[in-house]
């Protein structure tokens, strides 16, 4: 029992960085998404509009997948912050080629069309595990 409360006690640092660096990344990279895409998810999402929340929800999920592959495979914070970014970077690309496929991606979103959304989410979560999967090698 011993071994085991020194093993948590000794990794407790590490997990409380990792997972606190993770959800900085996390709320950092949702927060700019908010920003860069030219429809206003959270006040959609207030309206009750679902293919808004779809749509975020994607992004989150997105991101955090890579997130937390990296943050198993990482060794070191710098690590984590690098693949973090990657991942983000990698969303907002998936975000522009489904625009640039579907075309005025955000006008449809904006008028609650599900399908849209459900492929610029089903786009995402492609690209979040490939991403993850990745980090891992």
């Amino acid at each position: 029992m011993e071994e085991a409360l020194q093993a948590l006690w000794n990794g407790l640092p590490f997990f409380m960085i990792h997972s606190a660096t993770s959800f900085v990344i996390l709320i950092v990279g949702i927060f700019i998404y908010t920003r860069i895409t030219p429809h206003d998810e959270l006040a959609l999402i207030r309206e009750g509009n679902v293919a808004a929340a779809l749509s975020l929800g994607g992004a989150i999920v997105g991101l955090s997948l890579p997130l937390a592959f990296s943050m198993a495979s990482s060794v070191s914070i710098w690590d984590l912050i690098f693949w973090g970014v990657v991942a983000f970077i990698l969303q907002l690309v998936a975000f522009r080629l489904v625009d640039l496929f579907l075309k005025d991606l955000s006008h449809r979103i904006e008028a609650g069309e599900m399908g849209p959304a459900v492929l610029l989410v089903s786009c995402k979560l492609a690209t979040a595990a490939i991403n993850a999967a990745a980090v891992t090698g």
